[in-house]
């Protein structure tokens, strides 16, 4: 595959970069470069290969998800809410963004 001059305007156009007529064969040449690239790692055979998320295999810490007092309320909406300017049956008020 290789892109022609009007495709690399046409690139160039949607990822809103600013391109001058004398840019586009050094661009194109890069771009068709890249498409190279990746024409050939499509020629990659990756049968039963499992994918990666990454390249090491890491494992992440758990930890047991508790509920601490303040999250929840525990019943004290009036500490949750103590601090915003404008609050109405312990819910906070917000000016109205949209009509």
């Amino acid at each position: 595959m290789s892109l022609s001059e009007s495709d690399v305007k046409k690139v160039a156009k949607l990822a809103r970069i600013a391109i001058s007529d004398d840019d586009v064969p050094h661009l194109m040449n890069e771009l068709n470069g890249i498409l190279g690239w990746i024409e050939q790692l499509q020629e990659v055979d990756v049968e039963g290969v499992e994918a990666m998320t990454s390249s090491v295999d890491v494992a992440l810490p758990m930890r047991e998800d508790v509920l601490a007092e303040g999250y929840t309320g525990g019943g004290q909406p009036e500490k949750i809410v103590a601090n915003a300017p404008k609050t109405e049956d312990h819910f906070f008020v917000v000016p109205k963004v949209v009509e």
